[in-house]
């Protein structure tokens, strides 16, 4: 039986390890936690997120461009968070619309796609009736 998801991996090019810190535990404030030194020497680093973890590996000749696989991660404030990644400049897209939720996505600079989602108060848990379709 699963039970749960215990956490996500991302990757970034080596020697560009750095970098990610900055933009992940600086730009997005993620906070770091100690990977177990048993895999120190393995190079990345890991992040909590909520209540889980995100492990950002090092990877080399894995072509991040094309890959619709990310991370969505839930969000307060989407519009102050649009500014951050603008701010950065880094290109913004639109994700295709999800009734309940505004959100956008964008590359990180290793390639890695990357949404953020915030929920429209009010309309997640409304019930939907036949009425609204007609």
């Amino acid at each position: 039986m699963i039970v749960g998801l215990h956490h996500a991996q991302i990757t970034v090019p080596s020697g560009q390890e750095q970098a990610a810190r900055e933009f992940y535990c600086n730009i997005l404030n993620l906070p770091e936690v100690q990977k177990p030194e048993s895999l120190q020497s393995h190079g990345g680093f890991w992040l909590t997120v909520g209540d889980h973890r995100v492990h950002v590996g090092i990877e080399n000749n894995v072509n991040r461009t094309h890959t619709r696989a990310h991370l969505a991660y839930e969000v307060t404030n989407l519009s102050k968070w649009r500014q951050i990644i603008e701010n950065q400049g880094l290109n913004v897209l639109n994700g295709i619309p999800i009734p309940g939720f505004d959100r956008f996505e964008f590359r990180d600079p290793f390639g890695n796609r990357v949404e953020l989602i915030q929920k429209i108060p009010n309309m997640i848990d409304k019930p939907q009736t036949t009425e609204q379709f007609r």
